[in-house]
């Protein structure tokens, strides 16, 4: 079977692409945070950092300690997003980008005629990225006969590799990954295969179809035994689950005031996301990680919804009853969605009125920049000029480019 796929995957992206901007930062071990305090967590690690055994997760002061002359840098969303997007311009001229999976990775469909040369097109690939963007943004590439090889591929050899995996290579090329490299096998999956005894790709490998249908509960299972054999396999069909956002707050948010008004936020942009992507909601979790405290957490449920003035009243309920004392970082999720073409806009004349309001308010923010209207809740809120980059959804920046009237806020709590 022939290489049908070609996976790129960005190195350490936000660390590399600080070491490209910031010539003071190569060579050195560069931590990427969302804020400046010990408090927080590392998002990325540069290879430099990864030799001391800093990774994605690391708290910043233990990652002080491990890492001599470590350069802590808060993360810059924008400038992330503004670098993606000249990958894709330098890469794109080599070959078009099939489907862009998040702000790193992404993947190429070959042409018969280019399934020989291959090699020669991921070369080039990474010589566009190298001469076009910069020499500090290093990818692993991976060349596959299915979708799911090609990205396992990139696992193999990091940085900077190159790696074909051909039918004849399987299953033994696998065999050097740990369980968690493979797509799809999380902490949770992970667990359960250490259970049914599987705890090393090899043992995976040589499980029947049968057998990895009975540990995932079904077809999933099936497919990626037949994903390991280098089946090309058409994609399922995805429908989204969740939609959610979260934020680790700055030392002057800690408080009660900022908690919320940070939270008010985060509800403000995934009910945004919510009617963008066409689903309505069902369920309210929100959250709370505290340093010296147990998680908090409340869930409520609710009417079938696009609305965020009932969102926000649904949040201000929960949280207002019982805030935690002194939260790091606080989030929520929007769960149990429901398609759009299986519901239908609300009839009573009050809720059509929020219904048509949150429309409005998106079409207003679409059209002048993020936050051009919004609920006067979060009002006096600065930070949020710099968004999170969520994984699979890179933000169009030019929307924010585009000049902005004064703010005014759409309503009072």
């Amino acid at each position: 079977m022939p290489a049908k796929y070609i996976f790129l995957d960005m190195n350490a992206y936000f660390a590399s692409v600080e070491q490209q901007l910031r010539p003071e930062l190569r060579g050195r071990p560069v931590c990427v945070v969302p804020l400046e305090a010990d408090t927080t967590f590392c998002i990325a690690a540069s290879y430099e950092a990864r030799f001391y055994r800093v990774k994605t997760g690391t708290r910043v002061r233990e990652a002080r300690r491990m890492a001599p002359d470590l350069a802590v840098v808060q993360a810059r969303p924008r400038v992330y997003v503004e670098v993606h997007n000249r990958i894709l311009q330098a890469v794109g001229r080599v070959l078009p980008v099939e489907e862009v999976l998040s702000i790193d990775e992404m993947r190429f469909a070959l042409m018969k005629n280019e399934q020989p040369r291959a090699r020669e097109l991921a070369r080039e690939l990474k010589a566009a990225i190298r001469h076009e963007v910069g020499p500090w943004l290093r990818a692993s590439v991976g060349i596959a006969p299915n979708r799911y090889l090609a990205k396992v591929a990139t696992e193999l050899e990091k940085p900077d590799g190159l790696v074909e995996i051909r039918l004849e290579d399987l299953p033994q090329i696998l065999w050097p990954l740990r369980l968690r490299d493979l797509y799809g096998v999380g902490r949770r999956m992970e667990a359960r295969l250490h259970r049914h005894g599987v705890y090393t790709v090899r043992q995976l490998t040589g499980l029947s179809c049968a057998a990895l249908r009975r540990i995932w509960g079904g077809v999933v299972g099936e497919r990626l035994w037949r994903s390991l054999r280098g089946e090309d396999l058409p994609p399922l069909p995805t429908r989204r689950r969740t939609v959610g956002h979260s934020h680790v707050l700055p030392p002057e948010l800690r408080n009660p005031a900022g908690t919320r008004k940070t939270l008010l936020r985060l509800l403000h942009k995934a009910a945004a996301r919510l009617r963008r992507k066409g689903y309505w909601t069902r369920h309210l979790t929100v959250y709370a990680t505290q340093l010296e405290a147990p998680t908090w957490v409340r869930k409520t449920w609710l009417e079938t919804t696009q609305d965020t003035r009932l969102l926000l009243n649904a949040l201000t309920a929960l949280w207002d009853a019982d805030p935690p004392p002194r939260p790091f970082k606080v989030g929520l999720v929007l769960e149990h969605l429901v398609p759009e073409r299986h519901t239908s806009p609300p009839l009573w004349p009050e809720a059509r009125r929020g219904y048509h309001l949150s429309h409005a308010l998106d079409e207003i923010n679409s059209l002048y920049g993020p936050d051009t209207v919004y609920f006067a809740g979060m009002h006096g809120l600065e930070y949020a000029g710099e968004d999170r980059i969520a994984f699979g959804e890179i933000p169009h920046l030019e929307r924010a480019r585009k000049p902005q009237p004064r703010r005014r806020a759409a309503g009072r709590r």
